[in-house]
């Protein structure tokens, strides 16, 4: 690739955003703690660019002091303008920047994952004099193009017909070469007409066409929150808070970013909002479908952030709802294949759970909630099923798990408080409800038993190793041989009811402090540690050490209280070999569903869950030596 340099357009007035842009200039707007320039200028700085010129005008003092705090401040350039000198005056005063190389421009208001050096390369092997990222976006499409990709006008309409062109969007991303910047006058002016004079020159414009990748204009409020609220889907949460922010004794639901700069009172209510720096959320306020900031409130559709889907069921009737149909908004972030849908009948909303035709856990789902609200563990309230369509309705958790829940700082206390009470339903599962695992046939049918345990095992080996890790092992019969040991040792152990993924995103709190289970399809008989290695040995959420170990004195204490059988000391000497086995599982499931389900969120819980199987390797490497060097090896 050869030089380049890089424009940033940032002076615009945003109009379509107010009043949220009367107070932040577009370009400064936070996603997920990053103002949205900010990643728009880590994407050009991967091109190593000779420079980067940044126009500003609107609330420029705002853009100046962030570009000389940034750490891209060496290569930026800043051109002030006053007054704003449109889409070309802007490229035509940064003449002295852009003149010696070709260069790419990208507006500071877009999102996206366009590959940019494929662009670049399209350009430098083409004699265009410019060429513009495009994709298919029928709310956008006005460039009309040939079947080269040519572009021949700009405009929604084309005189004379179409002549056997097409239109298609410009993603406010192209690359020009210097000799464009002729065609632009000096002045204000706009980049479209300087197209239209450089292609009248006998010039070519030509695309690139990126229908399909990634792309977001933050043109708009909803737009802007559909675009923060899709990036924190794309990290598996609910909830972002900046770590400044303290939002312990509120109450949040739904989708919630809280920036930094905010103050949360206790008792505050926020839904499917954005509060943005400066805001303030009072003791005992309802902020619902929202961007709030310093001093406005932008109400934002539920229906185009969150979007909906027309649903047939038959169970609709169950709660209330006598249509054929019903509008429902889609759920869940985590690891299942099922797909779960919010909808509202009367007054109060139900999740409808829809299974694939080949749902092995299906029947095992619907077994496993009868046995246990019959035995009054809190989980959801399984109100009707069709088993021909393979769905199920059940009462609306609403969307705080555990996992969302400690995205507030929480104090030692209320964390302790929380954990206890999971603790609790934990230990119920593994003494009184146990006593009548023999009217559930279904959890009797699967053990965790050494065929199981090894199935865990190569599940790491084939999903973690050598498929996320690309590693071939030299001691696999080594490791073969331990792998045997330890499912002989685990499987040895006594056997209660046990979750199976006992973790923070399949706990869910409800009414402030209090927890519900969920995903308990996977249910069977194993040992008790290895539900308790997936809540205190989370790789969602590392508890502190000193948390951890009062919990675990606490488990320990309450299942000597509930049952006489119980050995403590045996139970901990199960602890080592099940946290083996857990962390060797979710390994091998954070692989697959990276690789395999395209969810690549569940990459970033990686380093934990090595981290904990490093630490238990190195107390086990004796016994398992060969499985210790295997991960050893790993960083």
């Amino acid at each position: 690739m050869d030089r380049i340099s890089a424009f940033i357009p940032a002076a615009g007035l945003g109009e379509r955003l107010r009043p949220i842009t009367d107070h932040i200039p577009k370009p400064l707007l936070p996603v997920l703690g990053r103002p949205m320039i900010e990643i728009v200028l880590e994407r050009v700085s991967a091109l190593s660019p000779q420079t980067v010129a940044i126009n500003m005008h609107h609330c420029w003092e705002q853009i100046q002091a962030f570009a000389e705090s940034s750490v891209y401040s060496k290569v930026i350039q800043l051109y002030h303008e006053d007054p704003i000198l449109g889409t070309g005056g802007a490229l035509k005063n940064a003449y002295a920047s852009l003149k010696n190389s070709a260069f790419i421009v990208h507006n500071a208001d877009i999102l996206s994952d366009i590959d940019l050096p494929a662009l670049i390369r399209k350009h430098e092997a083409s004699r265009n004099i410019a060429t513009l990222a495009v994709q298919d976006n029928s709310k956008f499409n006005n460039v009309w193009i040939d079947r080269e990709g040519i572009m021949h006008h700009v405009g929604s309409m084309l005189p004379g017909g179409n002549h056997g062109l097409c239109k298609i969007a410009f993603t406010g991303i192209a690359v020009y070469s210097p000799a464009f910047l002729d065609f632009l006058p000096e002045g204000p002016s706009s980049v479209v007409d300087s197209w239209l004079r450089a292609v009248a020159a006998g010039n070519t414009i030509g695309t690139m066409d990126f229908s399909g990748s990634e792309w977001t204009d933050i043109g708009t409020p909803d737009a802007y929150a559909r675009a923060v609220f899709d990036a924190l889907k794309k990290q598996g949460k609910t909830i972002y808070a900046h770590a400044s922010v303290d939002c312990g004794k509120a109450e949040l639901q739904g989708t919630v970013v809280i920036e930094q700069g905010t103050s949360v009172n206790d008792n505050a209510f926020i839904r499917n909002s954005v509060l943005l720096p400066g805001s303030h959320a009072s003791s005992d306020s309802r902020i619902d479908h929202g961007i709030i900031g310093q001093g406005f409130s932008v109400d934002i559709s539920p229906e185009d952030i969150f979007g909906t889907v027309s649903l047939t069921s038959s169970l609709l009737k169950t709660c209330g709802h006598f249509d054929d149909r019903i509008d429902a908004t889609c759920i869940g972030t985590g690891g299942s294949d099922r797909t779960y849908y919010r909808i509202r009948c009367r007054e109060t909303t139900y999740v409808l759970m829809a299974c694939r035709e080949d749902d092995k856990d299906y029947e095992r789902h619907l077994a496993l909630s009868r046995f246990f609200q019959k035995h009054e563990v809190p989980v959801p309230r399984m109100l009707g099923i069709d088993e021909g369509e393979k769905q199920a309705i059940f009462e609306d958790l609403g969307d705080l798990s555990l996992y969302a829940w400690l995205a507030c700082r929480r104090t030692h206390v209320q964390k302790e408080a929380l954990y206890r009470k999971i603790l609790d339903i934990m230990v119920m599962l593994h003494t009184s409800v146990t006593a009548y695992s023999s009217e559930c046939p279904t959890l009797l049918s699967r053990l965790f038993d050494q065929e199981h345990l090894l199935w865990e095992s190569g599940y790491f080996m084939e999903r973690f190793v050598r498929g996320l890790r690309s590693a071939a092992p030299s001691e696999q019969d080594l490791l073969n041989e331990e792998f045997k040991r330890l499912a002989v040792v685990v499987d040895a152990f006594d056997k209660v009811i046990l979750h199976r993924d006992f973790q923070s995103q399949n706990i869910m709190i409800v009414h402030g402090d209090e927890p519900r289970i969920i995903d308990f399809q996977g249910a069977r008989m194993g040992p008790p540690a290895y539900d308790v290695a997936s809540l205190l040995w989370d790789p969602y959420h590392c508890i502190e050490t000193s948390i951890r170990d009062i919990l675990l004195t606490y488990y320990i204490s309450r299942m000597n209280e509930a049952s006489t059988a119980f050995d403590a000391d045996a139970f901990r000497a199960t602890l080592l070999p099940c946290r083996l086995q857990r962390h060797m599982q979710a390994l091998g499931a954070y692989g697959f569903l990276s690789l395999q389900r395209g969810k690549e969120y569940f990459l970033m819980h990686v380093p934990q869950a090595l981290d904990y199987l490093k630490q238990e390797t190195e107390q086990a490497r004796e016994d398992y030596p060969a499985l210790y060097r295997l991960v050893a090896g790993f960083s």
